[in-house]
């Protein structure tokens, strides 16, 4: 042969070991961009297997998921290797050890009879055409394998073809890892979040258990704490709050009373309206539930607050400081009207409930005074909303009672008292009048 022809055959075997590293270096990149993007994983994985098979010609090919539990590996995705082909693989002990020793690197499936893995399956390999078999080992975890065919030019993999399958599979390994890593953190979270409600169902449920129990001292206004959580959750929800917020108002109304524990039973229990010395010893229960409450890590930063200022008013006649308006938290404005409104619509020794036109009227001239205008209107739309039946949980009825609720001429005095309050903003006014 002259030495022209030996040089033409340089060029074209040069020409064609580029155009073979573009071209697999171009499927490298496009299974990098594919294992990177958030899309479908069973998706990544088949367009993973076939950028794979299609960078050296290879007819037929799958790749498995190991599952830790079960110890098999599990098809994610196939391609040419027959309906009879296994979609699930047992391991056992020295499979797994021998995989995770030999590494991220093709095992030519003739020559690993030795496994029981390949004994085991080797009619199933044999029919398949099956040639080479890749452990996925990635951070020295076991996370799947690759199964090959031969290459359909019929030649024998080269060294130079093993790398590139070193290299496609680990970027294949990597996605399923990754997968893995997104499950178990997904997990995790699934059993923190149901722990985190455990705990906050236990919580509000022991605080329900302790405002039930602050009542029973005090036999005429039994389940008084307990309505007043629901009145302050009711005016939260309609004050826009979100979830979080909702469930501390209800929690800072079943505790609001929580100071009574310190006064005497003879003084709550009186049967008639207590002397001004009487009053004096009981108006230190806000002062004496603070003081219980600020020690504990509430889920709830404002609950203590609460406790301590739900006898304030907006005009400073209230008590325990005489606060003024926006000194006020807001908190205790909302726990204040549910307490107020609770006091009014049930019967006590020495007064029966009102009636509600009368409720009604009084929230309304006390607007800017006592109560927060926004605060009263949010009270108001909620209990009119379940009267005309656009809320249909019916929290009012099984507080007030159905015959309350349904008393002639409470709607309409309802809208009333709804319209005299006009357009609220929500900022609380103050009058001094």
């Amino acid at each position: 042969m002259r030495i022209q022809d030996f040089k033409t055959a340089d060029v074209k075997r040069l020409a064609e070991e580029r155009n073979r590293l573009v071209h697999t270096f171009g499927a490298l990149a496009e299974l990098g961009q594919e294992v990177s993007n958030k899309q479908n994983f069973q998706d990544t994985i088949r367009t993973s297997l076939h950028l794979l098979l299609g960078s050296l010609g290879i007819m037929r090919g799958g790749v498995a998921r190991y599952s830790q539990f079960g110890h098999e590996l599990n098809m994610l995705a196939l391609r040419g290797l027959g309906e009879t082909f296994p979609l699930s693989f047992s391991l056992c002990y020295e499979d797994e050890r021998q995989f995770l020793l030999n590494g991220l690197y093709p095992i030519e499936i003739d020559h690993a009879k030795v496994l029981p893995f390949f004994q085991v399956y080797d009619q199933s390999f044999e029919k398949a055409g099956l040639k080479q078999f890749i452990p996925l080992i990635i951070r020295e975890e076991s996370v799947g394998a690759v199964f090959l065919g031969a290459k359909a030019s019929g030649e024998a993999y080269s060294s130079y073809d093993r790398e590139i399958v070193c290299a496609m599979a680990r970027h294949i390994g990597v996605a399923i890892s990754q997968r893995n890593m997104m499950a178990e953190l997904e997990r995790h979270a699934n059993e923190n979040r149901k722990l985190y409600e455990n705990l906050r169902m236990t919580y509000n449920d022991t605080v329900k258990a302790f405002a039930a129990a602050i009542d029973k001292k005090d036999k005429y206004t039994e389940g008084h704490s307990v309505r007043v959580g629901k009145y302050s959750e009711i005016i939260a929800e309609e004050l826009g709050w979100n979830e979080h917020e909702v469930e501390g108002a209800a929690v800072a109304g079943y505790l609001h009373d929580v100071g009574k524990i310190a006064v005497e039973r003879k003084i709550i229990n009186a049967p008639y309206r207590i002397n001004a010395k009487e009053s004096a010893e009981l108006n230190k229960h806000p002062g004496v539930g603070y003081e219980i409450l600020s020690p504990i890590e509430h889920p709830y930063a404002d609950v203590p607050l609460a406790a301590k200022y739900h006898h304030e008013r907006l005009d400073g006649r209230g008590y325990p400081d005489g606060l003024y308006d926006r000194e006020i938290p807001y908190i205790a404005k909302v726990v204040n009207l549910a307490d107020s409104f609770d006091a009014m619509t049930t019967d006590r020794p020495y007064k029966r409930r009102r009636p509600a036109a009368d409720v009604f009227d009084d929230l309304q001239r006390n607007c800017g005074k006592q109560f927060a205008p926004e605060i009263v209107h949010a009270l108001f739309r909620g209990m009119y909303n379940e009267l005309t039946g656009e809320n249909k949980d019916k929290r009012f009825r099984r507080l007030l009672g159905r015959e309350y609720m349904e008393a002639e001429g409470i709607g309409p005095t309802l809208k009333n008292a709804l319209n005299g309050l006009g357009s609220i903003k929500p900022i609380t006014l103050m009058s001094l009048d």
